[in-house]
């Protein structure tokens, strides 16, 4: 018995000396969750009222009615939740998105996902106010059409990465043409979308959160089963070929479960910019391409930078709530023409 103990340490000290990286991503892991949990307990604790970390965990256990209660229960709890599973929603389906399109500047607004999710869920808003919980379903279905007319248009004895872009960008601008068509229409109505639109978690509730959880509990599982089509079409189409990989099954099924978690935080969080494109290009840089690491670190890393935003966005500029899609697009503006300087995407890859 000894024997084997003995036999497993030393294999599993193989293993890591054969790979020196897995400690830096193990480690990369655990400071990404440990961002989360500060970025989590930051916005729990920070607000119009700061209330101390202490009391919310008094709170959290005992429930004792108090303003502290009324305050974390029915609006920070509900928010902070609802920012962990956007950022996580939007993180991983750029990282999705990046590896189909073998582009580090992808992510899901590139090819009409976002725009055609944001139609749909502006109609439902404006046209069928009553049918406000069909949102997430509307927006995933804006979503998948748009993907779907993008990847039929790019469709030539196959769709390469280049043509898929290219086609995005054309259903980006119909999708936001008959978006402003729609609001221009139901004028009267527009304020109710307009901060939407700019993207922001304002005015959110556990309603939100019951709405959206099944949808995301699904793409989290699908999310599982995709990590090993991820990983074989980051060698290429000939290559993936060869090992008997069918690639635009693949490439359809990665990019299903990337509409489907854009979709997901379009409908409660609106249009979020640039969370999809930093995050996973910036984990990739630290823990390399394979899925099996990047994903988890870029769904902590994406949560924790958007709970940290919403907190931002929501109290340093107080008595006004700055739209945390505004902040995050301060953000990532920069950070995408640092890429394109560098000669990353499209023009370095044609």
């Amino acid at each position: 018995m000894n024997a084997e103990l003995e036999a497993s340490k030393a294999s599993g000290s193989s293993a890591l000396a054969q790979d020196p990286r897995r400690w830096k991503r193990l480690a990369a892991i655990i400071v990404a969750l440990l961002l989360l949990i500060v970025a989590f307990l930051y916005g729990m604790s920070t607000g119009a009222v700061s209330i101390p970390i202490r009391t919310i965990w008094a709170v959290l256990v005992n429930r004792e009615p108090s303003t502290e209660e009324q305050i974390i229960w029915n609006f920070r709890l509900p928010r902070t939740l609802l920012a962990v599973l956007v950022g996580m929603a939007l993180s991983v389906s750029g990282a999705f998105m990046q590896g189909v399109m073998r582009n580090p500047l992808a992510d899901p607004g590139i090819i009409g996902v976002s725009a055609g999710a944001g139609l749909m869920a502006v109609i439902i808003m404006l046209i069928l106010p009553e049918m406000i919980y069909l949102v997430p379903a509307a927006a995933f279905i804006g979503a998948f059409i748009a993907v779907m007319v993008t990847y039929s248009l790019a469709w030539k004895r196959g769709a390469s990465p280049l043509r898929i872009i290219l086609a995005g960008v054309a259903v980006n601008a119909l999708a936001g043409a008959v978006t402003s068509g729609v609001m221009q229409l139901y004028s009267d109505r527009v304020q109710a979308v307009l901060p939407w639109l700019s993207g922001g978690l304002g005015g959110v509730s556990w309603y939100h959160l019951q709405m959206v959880l099944p949808y995301f509990a699904v793409a989290s599982v699908l999310s599982v089963f995709a990590v090993r089509h991820a990983n074989i079409l980051l060698l290429g189409d000939d290559a993936a070929k060869l090992l008997g990989q069918k690639t635009e099954r693949s490439r359809l099924f990665l990019i299903f479960i990337s509409t489907l978690l854009a979709g997901i935080a379009v409908s409660v969080s609106g249009l979020i910019g640039f969370v999809g494109l930093v995050v996973p290009h910036m984990v990739r840089l630290i823990v390399g391409n394979n899925y099996n690491y990047l994903l988890p670190v870029s769904a902590l890393g994406g949560a924790a930078l958007v709970v940290f935003a919403d907190t931002a966005a929501r109290s340093w500029f107080d008595p006004l709530e700055l739209p945390v899609g505004i902040l995050l697009a301060v953000i990532g503006a920069p950070f995408f023409l640092y890429l394109l300087r560098r000669g990353g995407g499209i023009l370095g890859r044609t």
